[in-house]
């Protein structure tokens, strides 16, 4: 099984869409998409300097049109699995049917636009913490009132927040981490993008979406998402939610998957997958970041990829939690249970009472992801279930 994945801010360089140009009708796609995310993206992808595409409001649609761009020179109906990292998630969906490219290419323009304006409002960052016990490394950032924003496995957690409290962090780091600020204009994936949230909310409700026509992984809670509503509403969702691109990866794991192609620019997903997914059978990888690079992505799906069929196919979903306090799980209820559609596995208990926590569909338990009276945050990953999908 092959899945293919669409980088995330921060993975832009120089030029690299230069060599893509020279394909039959790659600069009149690139002009069209311009127009629709009020971009011009041929000279972001060429002739635009670091500084320039390091503008949040020109980077994501220049990621996003870099990786459909990639993308319409393979034989995508052979691919499996689709999932992209923050941004990328919107060039994933389009992967994967659920968006047209031109929906994601305009959803990734406003996108750009209202999180830089979000990040104008006041100052914050991002700063990547590697290495440390990650229990840790969450402590001490909810200790200086940050954000867990990246989730990024291979002992990597962003954080996110106040500049002074970041500065805090990297002066009091972790023992046996490092902290790295991120040369970023805010901090996404936070609450301090409430209002880019409800821009794109406003822009999306006029979209109508497909089902996924692949298994397309969430950045929210790692599951594979069925209906092209609710993974819209996702990608809303994002904006604001951590991404958990360690819970993605545990799925290509336990999904399966083979091998891998990261879509241009590639390297920074890729090297993820690497050192997360290293023991037993590693995955395969391609890094697909020149034309040149074709025949080898070709080849890999040639001897990986896999028709959609309607044969079963292992799904796992996450439950989240709904609301910030301290989690109860259902008295007896044990990893390996079976579980019925809409059965309440646990509670959290918040100021304002309990509120109860329910399985979406039917399934087994296959592990609790937060124990008995642990704190949790809304949107944070509480159990995980095992199932099929049709």
């Amino acid at each position: 099984m092959l899945a293919v994945l669409s980088p995330g801010q921060g993975s832009q360089k120089p030029g690299f869409l230069t060599p893509w140009l020279d394909l039959h009708g790659a600069e009149a796609r690139l002009r069209w998409w311009s127009a629709l995310a009020g971009v011009d993206l041929v000279h972001l992808g060429t002739r635009a300097d670091a500084d320039e595409i390091k503008d949040t409001a020109r980077t994501q649609p220049l990621l996003v049109a870099a990786a459909l761009l990639a993308a319409e020179h393979l034989p995508m109906y052979d691919v499996a699995v689709t999932a992209g990292h923050s941004v990328g998630e919107l060039g994933a969906a389009a992967l994967a049917d659920v968006l047209p490219a031109e929906a994601a290419i305009t959803l990734a323009g406003v996108r750009g636009r209202e999180m830089a304006a979000a990040c104008a409002l006041e100052p914050t960052g991002m700063a990547a913490i590697l290495g440390g016990d990650p229990d840790e490394v969450l402590a001490a950032i909810e200790a200086h009132g940050l954000h867990p924003a990246n989730r990024n496995g291979a002992g990597q957690i962003v954080a996110a927040g106040a500049v002074d409290r970041l500065e805090k962090l990297a002066a009091d780091p972790p023992a046996k981490a490092r902290v790295i600020t991120l040369q970023v204009a805010g901090a996404f994936h936070t609450p301090y993008m409430a209002p880019a949230e409800e821009a794109l909310a406003a822009v999306a409700a006029g979209i109508t979406p497909t089902d996924p026509s692949k298994i397309l992984l969430s950045n929210l809670d790692g599951s594979a998402v069925n209906h092209g509503r609710e993974l819209l509403q996702r990608l809303v969702r994002q904006v604001t939610a951590p991404v958990r691109w360690d819970l993605c990866m545990r799925n290509l794991a336990d999904l399966g998957v083979t091998a891998v192609i990261e879509l241009p620019p590639a390297g920074t997903l890729a090297g993820l997958v690497k050192r997360e997914l290293k023991g037993g059978n590693p995955p395969e990888i391609v890094t697909l970041n020149t034309p040149d690079d074709l025949p080898a992505a070709r080849d890999l799906i040639a001897r990986h990829g896999m028709a959609p069929s309607h044969e079963p196919t292992m799904q796992f979903r996450v439950v989240v939690s709904a609301s910030a306090g301290t989690f109860e799980p259902a008295p007896g209820l044990a990893e390996g249970d079976t579980l019925r559609a809409g059965q309440v596995i646990g509670h959290v208990a918040t100021r304002q009472g309990a509120v109860d926590v329910a399985a979406h569909q039917a399934g087994v338990l296959t592990e609790w992801l937060a124990h008995h009276d642990d704190p949790v945050a809304p949107g944070q990953p509480l159990a995980r279930i095992g199932g099929h999908l049709l």
